[in-house]
């Protein structure tokens, strides 16, 4: 009798669910996931999917860990060279590139990094590399939090792409000041782009003058 050759690959992985939730999230946001669509996706059968995700919430907490995986944290190793200023700048644009491509998991990836391990593993870099510059720990955690907070807010929305494009919309008589407001949806991404830098560089700059204050330099 013949027998059919078993795969070389298992049908079905962490990785593979994984990448198929975070396409779904990517394309129709969080209600979209569910383990009968995914099964559907992945072309296996639900109670398949339990042996490597308990919960729907496990899967989605997954994802948001493979956001966090792609922020690079290079300049916050030993060796490299930048100073805390600079690293903490090209951490920030870093993170941002990542979020902006996965919107739809931020409100996940908002409730901060609980078990996931590529966010712990973003969370004590960013901690310890400031330390190793010198700042107490305390205003290390706060300047991780704060990055954080406003690098997560820039990736939930669009300020430009929140206008028509409709200079209707925007009488002067009730707007005096809006009367370009209906072009800014066309240059989103330049406006919303030139913002975030604007914004980031006001916070180091910030930071700096605090840095002078109650940082004890690393020698």
């Amino acid at each position: 009798m013949c027998r059919m050759a078993r795969p070389r690959k298992p049908l079905l992985s962490r990785d593979r669910i994984v990448e198929a939730a975070r396409a779904l999230v990517d394309a129709e946001g969080l209600t979209a996931v569910s383990t009968r669509r995914l099964a559907a996706e992945l072309g296996v059968s639900g109670p398949s999917l339990y042996n490597h995700f308990r919960t729907k919430d496990e899967i989605l907490e997954a994802v948001a860990d493979s956001v966090s995986a792609q922020v690079d944290l290079s300049m916050f190793d030993p060796a490299d060279e930048r100073d805390w200023r600079t690293a903490l700048h090209d951490w920030a644009v870093s993170y941002r590139a990542a979020l902006t491509l996965h919107p739809n998991i931020v409100p996940v990836l908002a409730h901060g990094p609980g078990r996931r391990p590529a966010g712990l593993r973003l969370a004590d870099a960013v901690f310890g590399a400031m330390v190793d510059a010198g700042w107490p720990a305390a205003q290390a955690t706060s300047i991780g939090a704060l990055l954080r907070y406003f690098v997560m807010g820039s990736a939930l929305g669009s300020f430009a792409g929140g206008f028509v494009d409709d200079e209707a919309a925007y009488d002067p008589a009730d707007y005096p000041h809006l009367g370009q407001a209906h072009l800014l949806a066309d240059r989103q991404q330049r406006i919303d782009e030139r913002a975030f830098d604007t914004g980031l560089r006001a916070l180091l700059d910030g930071l700096a003058l605090q840095y002078e204050q109650v940082a004890t330099p690393a020698a």
